[in-house]
């Protein structure tokens, strides 16, 4: 059971690689587009500079996941090592990573309320201008469109796996 938690992890840990490679290649493009959709609003696209707005994989869309990456790694390790804190270990991380998996898909399906209302609190009268699902929209069709079957590959590989690697380290003796 050690040996089928500890794939799991890897898997869930390439699928959280993933995130900042996707955004690290189109992330250019994809603020290209959102840049050029602001100037079809007549709002100033230095707007996004000065307000830290980014598509890139900079920050803590690398960081974040990347850090998932090394934790579900190094609890793989010990699961395939069959190390005693293996069990805790996976208990803890498997089920906050499929938490956070909750809270991105949450994310990415509430994203323009989301944004229309970070937006207004922001309190830059530029941002409130914008029509954000046109400019969502633009960005996101700068992605190829492979990446949309990647993102469901990815959810569903984070969830199966987590799911999995808790079911198996449940069935080992404590």
């Amino acid at each position: 059971m050690h040996t089928i938690t500890a794939v799991m992890q890897l898997l869930v840990a390439a699928a959280f690689v993933s995130i900042p490679v996707v955004r690290h290649r189109f992330g250019p493009a994809a603020k290209a587009a959102a840049v050029a959709e602001l100037r079809r609003q007549n709002v100033r696209p230095e707007v996004l500079e000065e307000n830290k707005l980014r598509f890139d994989a900079g920050g803590h869309e690398t960081a974040a996941p990347l850090a998932v990456a090394a934790v579900m790694t190094l609890t793989a390790a010990l699961n395939f090592a069959g190390a005693d804190l293996a069990q805790l270990l996976t208990w803890i991380f498997s089920s906050l990573v499929l938490l956070m998996n909750v809270a991105i898909v949450h994310s990415n399906l509430t994203a323009v309320t989301s944004v229309e209302a970070a937006f207004r609190r922001n309190g830059d009268p530029e941002l409130a201008r914008i029509e954000v699902a046109p400019f969502l929209h633009a960005a996101e069709d700068a992605f190829p469109h492979w990446v949309r079957a990647q993102t469901y590959l990815r959810n569903t590989v984070v969830f199966a796996g987590s799911a999995v690697a808790l079911i198996a380290v449940s069935l080992v003796p404590a």
